[in-house]
């Protein structure tokens, strides 16, 4: 046996088994372990191995066993811990509400530990852009909607006295979007160190009417050329070219050399190179979006409502931020996210088919009733991180749920019926005042509604019959005070031994 198995096998027990263990990972020279009671640690018996240099205890248990060791010893340990695990169903040990969200919040912070890749903390970044700009896109959204209504009820002449209202309200509604260049310039000066108004300042040269008399690559430029992406590029730049100026303009001189440089080549590049480069690439975005639903339909909306989750929980999803503001930019919405909120009604059938399937299990019932109406609303982390995720089944059930609510979308998108949002960040029932296709309203809502209807079923009837193993359910639908008085109840390995008759225990497949 080799001797990482070795150790591996040995450290098991004495952190609790794998029903203690929610959590894996390892850094230089510490295997990082997430427990849910830490009682159940041998503390002396786990510092006699020969292998174990020591123990720290922060947010996670951490057993160091130096360089080289801790690499070998880390995968042996989670074999025997999905091992383990596989032979008892599955199962995470924990019967209570309070025991579940203990173990969504250290899957959700050692996933947040993996997530700490260049590439991942570079969109996390690029999210810090976008993500303060929200607010104002769902309110000029909603503004926008509301400008809507009236122009068809004037125009149809159900509304005379509003008229002279549905200027103003566009005036208010497309004020931001006009200006979201320059926005977006502030924050991406801010959000990587430089001088915020010297970023907005170069992004604005975007937007400035102006630049229709200037030539780039052989054609006149478009104002607003380039949107969100070349305000990025060109705040990005100027960031550097400061950065430049400040470790080799003198401090005398700094005050008036180091803007008027920054803005001077951070400007020239933006108007001879970027704006042009920009345009191409987000009209390319606004082509290939439109191109996927239109060519794709079903099952591009199938794959994108499935594989949403798994974005959020990778924090890949932050990838997906300009892309949505580039099509909202472009064509006044953004097709994908109504799409991408079909993983949100999933979940919501997932949840309720949890709470049916535990019917003695009050605890869990009192946090999936509680975390329900936000989940309706769009807000999906109470219920992700403290039902699905830490059942493992329910989080794949609701991924495949949100999967056949998108591709019911995406399928009468290719049909002709495109729903699209004038906003980012609401979902669920929150999205239906930021609706905005190519069809009327009352069009756009019922294939929104039917979308979230598809949602909800699927990840209620695939969790109810899939979402939880026989030995999950004996175990898990017992009432607190019940398993407290009588632990036999709920100890799974107790079960398997009471009861030859039951099905053969399969893996639940926590997702990552």
């Amino acid at each position: 046996m080799p001797p990482a198995h070795e150790t591996a096998a040995a450290l098991l027990p004495l952190v609790g088994g794998a029903r203690n263990v929610t959590s894996v990972a390892h850094c230089m020279t510490r295997l990082r372990l997430g427990l849910a009671d830490r009682s159940l640690v041998q503390d002396e018996a786990l510092r006699a191995l020969p292998a174990v240099l020591g123990v720290v205890e922060d947010d996670t248990y951490q057993i160091v066993l130096g360089p080289g060791t801790v690499a070998r010893v880390t995968p042996e340990f989670e074999r025997l811990v999905e091992q383990e695990r596989t032979a008892r169903g599955g199962a995470t040990g924990a019967t209570t509400a309070e025991e579940l969200a203990a173990h969504g919040t250290a899957l959700r912070a050692a996933q947040k530990a993996r997530n700490a890749t260049p590439l991942k903390l570079f969109l996390r970044r690029i999210a810090n852009i976008f993500v303060p700009l929200i607010p104002a896109l769902i309110g000029c959204g909603i503004v926008a909607g509301i400008n809507g209504l009236l122009t068809n009820l004037v125009s149809t002449g159900h509304a005379p006295w509003a008229s002279s209202l549905v200027p103003a309200l566009a005036a208010i509604a497309s004020g931001f979007l006009s200006l979201i260049a320059v926005f977006v310039g502030i924050n991406t000066a801010k959000e990587f160190g430089g001088t915020p108004v010297l970023g907005g300042a170069v992004a604005a040269i975007i937007v400035y009417a102006g630049v229709a008399n200037v030539s780039a690559f052989g054609q006149k430029l478009a104002p607003g050329q380039g949107g969100v992406l070349g305000a990025l590029g060109a705040a990005l730049l100027a960031v550097q070219v400061e950065k430049w100026c400040r470790r080799r303009v003198p401090e005398a001189l700094d005050v008036l050399v180091t803007p008027t440089v920054t803005v001077l080549v951070s400007g020239l590049a933006t108007l001879f190179g970027l704006m042009f480069l920009a345009g191409e690439v987000s009209t390319a975005i606004g082509d290939f979006a439109n191109w996927l639903l239109s060519a794709g339909g079903a099952f591009a909306g199938f794959v994108l409502g499935g594989l949403f989750l798994p974005l959020v929980m990778l924090g890949l999803h932050q990838a997906l931020i300009p892309i949505h503001t580039t099509l909202i930019e472009q064509q006044g919405y953004t097709v994908l996210l109504p799409i991408l909120a079909m993983a949100g009604a999933g979940q919501v059938g997932a949840a309720v088919a949890v709470l049916l399937r535990l019917r003695r299990n009050t605890s869990i019932r009192k946090t999936i009733r509680s975390a329900l109406p936000a989940g309706l609303l769009g807000v999906g982390e109470p219920l992700i991180y403290g039902v699905s995720l830490p059942l493992g089944r329910p989080f794949v059930t609701a991924c495949i749920g949100g999967a056949f609510g998108g591709g019911f979308v995406g399928m009468l998108n290719q049909l002709g019926d495109a729903v699209g949002s004038t906003a980012i960040g609401p979902s669920g029932w929150a999205l239906f005042p930021l609706l905005k296709g190519n069809t009327g309203l009352a069009a756009l809502v019922t294939v929104y509604a039917a979308g979230l209807l598809v949602g909800y079923a699927a990840g209620f009837l695939i969790t109810y019959f899939f979402g939880l193993s026989r030995q999950q359910r004996a175990e898990l639908n017992v009432a607190p005070e019940d398993a407290a008085a009588d632990p036999a109840a709920a100890d799974p390995r107790a079960l398997v031994q009471g009861d030859h008759d039951k099905e053969p225990a399969t893996s639940a497949g926590v997702a990552p």
